[in-house]
């Protein structure tokens, strides 16, 4: 198995490389952190990934921001920025949607491939009861359409392939650090669960949105 982890050296990127490794896969990793990397710069982000070469069996995507320019999210409209909104854009949904671009090429065309991308059940619009968090949500529903989409078009050239939008739960990482309060799991445990949720998928539940115990998240 050959695998491309996106954000490889963030809390959940990294458990999941390590995995991938543990079961005996080559995984090549992009982070910001160690290979400069930067989704949110879209000319040097797409010239990483056109050099990539595949094909890959999994293309796993990890990267993600809460905030930007913020402490923390918006709890009310007053408090919503077009700078926070457009920088909450950039890294959950037009980086990730760069990588999908890649998709076709990278993925493998007559054997089972996959293409997931780390979303929240915050981007739901039928699960919002809480309110607040604007710029967040708004980003991950967004990414959630482009998941979709991306499914549709590429079900016509890669019969084999899966392509879906996953919820990892609460996961002690810096990500969410700030919040105490929410029930957590490890990120290893995370890893474990994703990787066991994409394992079970079949290309007729490609499009989907999932979360780590496997059930589907309303959009």
């Amino acid at each position: 198995m050959r695998a491309l982890v996106v954000g490889d050296t963030g809390g959940i990127g990294a458990a999941v490389a390590a995995r991938l490794r543990a079961r005996g896969a080559q995984v090549v990793g992009l982070s910001q952190r160690r290979d400069g990397f930067d989704v949110a710069d879209p000319a040097q982000a797409e010239a990483v990934l056109e050099a990539l070469d595949g094909p890959f069996d999994l293309i796993f995507v990890a990267t993600g921001a809460l905030v930007n320019t913020r402490s923390a999210p918006e709890k009310s409209l007053r408090e919503v920025s077009a700078v926070e909104m457009a920088a909450q854009f950039a890294v959950n949904t037009v980086g990730p949607a760069l990588v999908l671009k890649q998709a076709p090429r990278l993925l493998a065309r007559r054997e089972r491939g996959v293409f997931a991308a780390l979303s929240a059940r915050v981007g739901s619009i039928g699960d919002n009861r809480a309110g607040g968090w604007y710029s967040y949500r708004a980003s991950k529903a967004a990414l959630n359409q482009v998941i979709r989409t991306g499914a549709v078009e590429l079900a016509r050239s890669h019969k084999q392939a899966v392509c879906v939008a996953l919820h990892p739960g609460t996961v002690a990482t810096d990500f969410t650090s700030n919040y105490p309060a929410h029930k957590k799991v490890g990120a290893e445990e995370a890893a474990a669960n994703l990787l066991g949720v994409l394992d079970g998928l079949a290309p007729a539940q490609s499009g989907g949105f999932y979360d780590y115990a496997g059930l589907e998240v309303p959009w």
